[in-house]
């Protein structure tokens, strides 16, 4: 009975019907003694808790950097406008469109300059091993400036040479010590499919589920190292409107001088279209999300068993209680505030862990991986109302706390 000295003070003034404020703060004090008496059980909860806090913290990252990571090359994209193919699922895997669309935009006023931009996966040869591995060839003028890769705008000269590319410092390290061999000798050769080439430079992208590595090249280079590749197709095209061009309007008179091969999106439109493909078109999102709610539901159960346990172990204290008048209400809110501490005890170790774990996984899988404010504060929702709702479902047990229990 000492957890429940806290209340003795307000039984004698029972009659007061001490607010609404008071008696909560009074109904934590005694789920905080209940909760310390047992100090194992306490353990286990806050593990429990932390254990669910985690597995929904890595999921929620993993999709986070999932998308990121799909979206990070139209990030990188200086247009405001994309010519692309409607059966293109994903960048990884784009359908090509004629060339001559591009040229065609150009015949819209609003239209400043029109870029082509190529796509494809080739082998690339890792210089250490020898092994092959899959890798995403960017192809595009470089001097069009659509797109802003860290370290890209100092090569744009350099990668106007033949056959030399920029390889992306962030790719997979199955590729080889690619960055380590160009800071110690400078530009040396690589084979990229069947054809030998020089990386010049590098610059920073970062992997995706798509793609392990990537290297950026010139159009005349990406059309060398991708020789089966017709020259009269193109795998997107982005659009720059001049100063002061609306936007709306230039892609409304776009769609209308185009034919049916080709989709016009904006920057916004382009990415949405990526994140929906990943999203549904893929078991990924699905598996993520799914994850989450399973972690969700295994804290409950263990917060739920950890409160049942405490209840049906101080029945006939809660009895005494009830028989003293505290009502039903009271004691609930006795039991939904021992499910809010057990819940703020295992975020924060939870949360730390997640982080540190967060930092491990990024620097083995390259993904964009790191804790978000936003997403803290979600998943701190989220198991907030697992606690609460483990604790609504053990506060039934208080109704076998009756009075008579106590003769």
């Amino acid at each position: 009975m000492n957890a429940m000295s806290d209340l003795r003070p307000a039984a004698r003034g029972a009659m007061r019907a001490p607010g609404f404020l008071s008696g909560s703060w009074l109904a934590v004090r005694l789920a905080w003694r209940q909760l310390r008496s047992e100090r194992a059980r306490l353990a286990s909860a806050i593990a429990g808790v932390m254990f669910a806090c985690v597995l929904v913290f890595m999921q929620l990252g993993f999709r986070a950097a999932l998308f990121e990571s799909a979206t990070t090359l139209i990030g990188a994209m200086r247009a405001d406008l994309f010519l692309m193919s409607p059966m293109t699922l994903a960048s990884f895997r784009p359908e090509t469109i004629p060339r001559v669309r591009v040229s065609q935009a150009l015949g819209v006023e609003a239209v400043q300059a029109a870029v082509p931009v190529y796509l494809a996966q080739a082998s690339f040869r890792n210089p250490e091993s020898g092994r092959r591995r899959m890798i995403q060839l960017i192809g595009f003028d470089a001097e069009a400036g659509v797109l802003d890769l860290p370290g890209l705008a100092a090569m744009r000269e350099a990668l106007k040479q033949p056959d030399t590319i920029a390889f992306d410092a962030r790719s997979r390290p199955e590729f080889g010590p690619v960055l380590r061999m160009f800071q110690e000798q400078g530009p040396f050769a690589v084979q990229i499919g069947n054809r030998e080439m020089r990386v010049v430079g590098t610059v920073e992208m970062g992997t995706s589920f798509g793609a392990d590595g990537n290297a950026v090249l010139s159009e005349v280079n990406f059309r060398r190292a991708v020789r089966e590749r017709p020259q009269a197709l193109v795998d997107l095209a982005a659009i720059r409107l001049k100063p002061g061009a609306d936007l709306l309007a230039a892609q409304a008179a776009l769609r209308a001088i185009m034919p049916p091969d080709v989709a016009v999106l904006t920057q916004e439109e382009l990415r949405r279209h990526e994140l929906r493909y990943w999203e549904e078109a893929t078991p990924i999102g699905f598996i993520f999300s799914f994850g989450s709610l399973m972690g969700l539901i295994v804290g409950m159960v263990i917060v739920y068993q950890i409160l049942f346990s405490d209840i049906a172990g101080h029945l006939k204290e809660y009895a005494t209680l009830k028989a003293m008048g505290y009502s039903n209400a009271h004691l609930s809110r006795v039991v939904l505030g021992a499910a809010g501490i057990l819940a703020l005890l295992g975020f924060v170790p939870g949360t730390i862990a997640s982080a540190m774990l967060y930092g491990v996984i990024a620097d083995a899988t390259f993904l964009p991986l790191a804790m978000a404010t936003e997403r803290a504060v979600t998943v701190f929702l989220m198991i907030f109302a697992m606690c609460g709702v483990a604790g609504l479902l053990a506060v039934r047990k208080l109704r076998d706390a009756d009075p008579a229990d106590m003769f």
